[in-house]
C-alpha cells in the first residue's frame, strides 16, 4: 500500500526546527501572556468580533500578532513532523502511523469529552485552543515512542 500524502522525509528535519520553537514559544505564551511589541501592525479581519462589542465584517484592525505567528509556525510544524515520511517507510511503520494516529483521536476526544462536562467559562476557549494543536501533539508522541521502542528492541 502507497501512502500518497506523506510529505517527503527531509522536510521531518524542517518540521522539528519550527515545532519546538514554537511549541516552546506557545507554552510561554498561554502562561505568561508576553506579546513582542514589534508585532504590532494593522491586519485585516475578515469578521471581528471584540469582547462586549458589535461584530463587524472585512476590516482592518490593529493587532499583536505574537498568538497569531506562533500558532501557524506550531500548525506547520506539528504538520510536517506528522506527516513526513520515515527514512524506511514500510507496511509496519504505515501501521504504527495510523494506530498512533487513531489513539491519538480516542484521547484527544476523550479529553475534549471530559472538558465539556467539567470546565466551564472561559476556562473552555482554552481548552478549545488547546484542542486545535492536541490531536498532532498526542500523535507525535506516541509515533515517535514507539518508533523509539521499536528500533531498541531490534537493536
Amino acid at each position: 500500500m502507497e501512502t500518497k500524502f506523506l510529505f517527503s522525509e527531509r522536510f521531518k528535519k524542517i518540521g522539528w526546527f519550527i515545532f519546538i520553537p514554537a511549541l516552546v514559544l506557545g507554552v510561554v505564551y498561554m502562561i505568561t501572556g508576553t506579546e513582542y511589541d514589534f508585532l504590532d501592525a494593522r491586519a485585516f479581519a475578515l469578521i471581528d468580533d471584540e469582547f462586549m462589542g458589535e461584530t463587524q465584517f472585512m476590516k482592518m484592525v490593529d493587532n499583536n500578532l505574537t498568538d497569531e505567528i506562533i500558532g501557524i509556525l506550531l500548525l506547520i510544524g506539528a504538520v510536517l513532523v506528522a506527516f513526513s515520511k520515515e527514512k524506511d517507510e514500510d507496511e509496519f511503520i504505515r501501521k504504527i502511523r495510523l494506530e498512533s494516529l487513531l489513539w491519538a483521536t480516542y484521547v484527544n476526544v476523550g479529553f475534549l469529552l471530559f472538558c465539556w462536562i467539567f470546565v466551564y467559562g472561559m476556562m473552555f476557549f482554552n481548552v478549545m485552543l488547546l484542542n486545535m494543536y492536541s490531536l498532532l501533539i498526542l500523535f507525535i508522541i506516541r509515533f515517535n515512542v514507539i518508533m523509539l521502542r521499536t528500533k531498541k528492541q531490534m537493536a
